[in-house]
Formats: structure tokens, C-alpha cells, sequence
């Protein structure tokens, strides 16, 4: 594969990424793919979607988990609702990402990411030690299907984050850096946490944001169009050359209620990225 080949976070049949004709359309080869409905997660449907991909030309790089009752609609509602850190919902939700970690080796896929929830601040607390041993359960199960875990950047400080890697302690534990997210939860800068994280970035999101007017931390900031807000595209991009990221540079932008805009928008990030690509590399 082609160092920083353009892909897009993508969808078979449900989720926030794009539809399969609009990545065709847009020329993009590589995909992070949202998961599919349990009903979709058969390897009927694996070989079924393996072939419209190579059909394609297209490949994934991540499986992505998402799970039912989550939401985003505030910092506080996603705190209670999103991951695996919510209690009502752990057990069901480990053994879901176990069976997405399955359906994804059905692809040939060999990593899966997830946002797991707000972990807690108090490493001696035992609802951090809980969240320890489930997460290291989850690498346990990946590691014997020859897979990682990319967690997702923006729910803790790269301090935290850090600290919550090695205490969970597998050698399959990495990140996937999203660089808006930092801005949209009020975490701080997203290019000097890069750098602090660096040696644990296998994935990436291209997406932007501005950050809240109101309570950061509390109050939601804004995603944008990527190269529009607060993460300076040509800086990312710089970084990830420097830290040695040679992976696909993955764009998400959430907007499926908006099909037109989301497709104009994605194919504007393509073309700043290989403009920027040209530049640099």
C-alpha cells in the first residue's frame, strides 16, 4: 500500500460514515468501516462485501464498534452512554466487540477501533481497575485472532490515555488519533498530544473542529469541514511525517442526514490532503 493513501470512515448498512457509491464515486481505495447490524455480521455477508470491495478496488483498514444506545448529543449524555465504561451495558457491549473483532477477521481485517467511554480519573478506584481488566480482556480475545485495539483519542488527557495503556498492559493496545476531538471535547492542543503519543498511532481520523464557546469540557465545540476549523491540516499532516505514521489518513465526516453535503465535503478533504501530500512527502 501507497504511504497515506485517502480513505474514508464508511458504512455497509447503518452509521455515521459514508455509503460505498460515494467512496466508488470519489475514488478512494481505503475504508474505516462502521459496524454493520448484528444481522449483517455473518460470513454470508463477509464474503458477500469482500467481493463488492475488491470489485471495488477498495480495502479496510479498521473495524470500527459502535453499539445501540449511544449517543452524542451532549458531552454529559455521551459520558453515560457511550463505551464500555457504562455498567448496565458492559458485559453485553464486551461481547459484542468480541463478535465485531470475529466478523472483522472474517474480512481480513486485523484491528478494530472503539470509542470505550470516559474512563475514570482515579487509577485506584475500582471502577478503573474494572475498566482495566474488561479492556484487557477485549485485547486478550483480539490477540488471539492476531488483532489490535485502536482506541480512539478525545475522551481523556494523552496523560491519561497513556497511563490507561500501560496499566490494561497487552502489546496489541494502540490509538487511533483524532485530532478534531481533542478540540470538540476540550482536551487541548491536538499536534503537542501527537507528538506525546506518537509511538501508539496506527490509525488516524482526518477531521477538524472549533472549539466550544462556552464550558470546555462541558459544553460541545463544533466540527467542520476538514481544513475549515482549529486543527491546522498541513500541521497534522507534518506531524504524523515526523512521529513515522505511514498508514491511510482517514477521512470522517458526520454528516449522513446530509448525504449531498457530506459527499461535497469529503471530496474537498481528498483533494487538500493530496495537495498537501504533493507538498510534503
Amino acid at each position: 500500500m501507497e504511504k497515506w493513501p485517502v480513505g474514508v470512515f464508511a458504512s455497509i448498512d447503518a452509521g455515521l460514515g459514508v455509503q460505498l457509491d460515494v467512496v466508488r464515486e470519489l475514488g478512494i481505495k481505503t475504508i474505516q468501516l462502521h459496524t454493520p447490524h448484528p444481522q449483517s455480521r455473518t460470513p454470508e455477508k463477509a464474503k458477500e462485501f469482500l467481493d463488492k470491495l475488491a470489485g471495488y478496488g477498495i480495502e479496510i483498514s479498521v473495524v470500527f464498534c459502535g453499539f445501540e444506545g449511544e449517543s452524542y448529543e451532549s458531552i454529559k449524555i455521551t459520558a453515560e452512554t457511550v463505551g464500555l465504561v457504562p455498567k448496565a451495558t458492559r458485559a453485553a457491549r464486551l461481547a459484542e466487540s468480541k463478535d465485531i473483532a470475529d466478523f472483522a477477521k472474517l474480512l481480513g481485517v486485523d484491528a478494530i477501533g472503539s470509542h470505550i467511554g470516559f474512563v475514570p480519573h482515579d487509577t485506584g478506584s475500582d471502577e478503573y481497575k474494572e475498566m482495566v481488566a474488561c479492556v484487557r480482556d477485549l485485547c486478550e480475545h483480539l490477540k488471539a485472532n492476531g488483532q489490535r485495539l485502536h482506541l480512539e483519542t478525545g475522551q481523556e488527557s494523552v496523560e491519561g490515555l497513556l497511563t490507561f495503556i500501560s496499566d490494561v498492559g497487552t502489546d496489541n493496545l494502540f490509538i487511533n488519533f483524532d485530532p478534531a476531538n481533542l478540540i470538540l471535547y476540550g482536551i487541548g492542543d491536538p499536534l503537542g498530544a501527537l507528538k506525546k503519543v506518537g509511538a501508539y498511532v496506527r490509525s488516524v481520523h482526518c477531521k477538524d473542529g472549533t472549539a466550544t464557546k462556552g464550558k470546555p469540557g462541558v459544553d460541545w465545540g463544533a466540527e467542520v469541514p476538514f481544513g475549515t476549523g482549529e486543527v491546522d491540516a498541513e500541521a497534522f499532516l507534518r506531524t504524523l511525517k515526523d512521529i513515522g505514521y505511514d498508514g491511510p489518513l482517514t477521512i470522517e465526516r458526520e454528516i449522513p442526514q446530509e448525504p449531498a453535503r457530506q459527499k461535497e465535503e469529503i471530496g474537498q478533504a481528498v483533494s487538500l490532503i493530496n495537495a498537501i501530500k504533493a507538498k510534503i512527502l
